[in-house]
């Protein structure tokens, strides 16, 4: 079975305003092996999907504090594909380890936001109690 051809092309330009990053970064994560060689029409990089797919995965994992070295990591041991057992079972224990952290920040979250709420109904109880009781009626 072949893969499909890709059924997107975009400029570097494009990619960047899909993606949310900069031109700028697109080439420094390419730079850096966190992007694999973007393919060249005339000299110009061109995006195609699994390129976009790709972007997207990066995106989510840096918004969710994934280290740049971290993600780097996860890029080369893709690169060196699912035949290997320790590769894929490395990109496992990378997201493993990453959801754990994600999930700890979102309970912290979680608990301050009650914390938060708590401290807002004890304003509107500060508020309500300092109302006039006509007022209230």
């Amino acid at each position: 079975m072949t893969a499909a051809p890709p059924t997107i092309s975009l400029t570097i330009a494009e990619a960047a305003q899909a993606s949310g990053l900069s031109a700028y970064t697109l080439r420094y994560y390419e730079q850096i092996g966190l992007i694999a060689p973007i393919d060249r029409r005339s000299g110009a990089r061109r995006y195609n999907d699994a390129d976009m797919r790709w972007l997207d995965f990066l995106v989510r994992l840096r918004a969710t504090g994934m280290s740049m070295r971290d993600m780097q990591r996860y890029a080369q041991l893709l690169r060196v594909g699912n035949s290997s057992a320790a590769s894929t079972a490395e990109r496992q224990a990378l997201l493993e380890a990453h959801a754990e952290r994600l999930e700890a920040e979102i309970r912290t979250q979680r608990e301050t936001l009650a914390y938060i709420r708590k401290k807002i109904r004890l304003y509107e109880e500060m508020r309500a109690e300092a109302t006039p009781a006509k007022k209230r009626a």
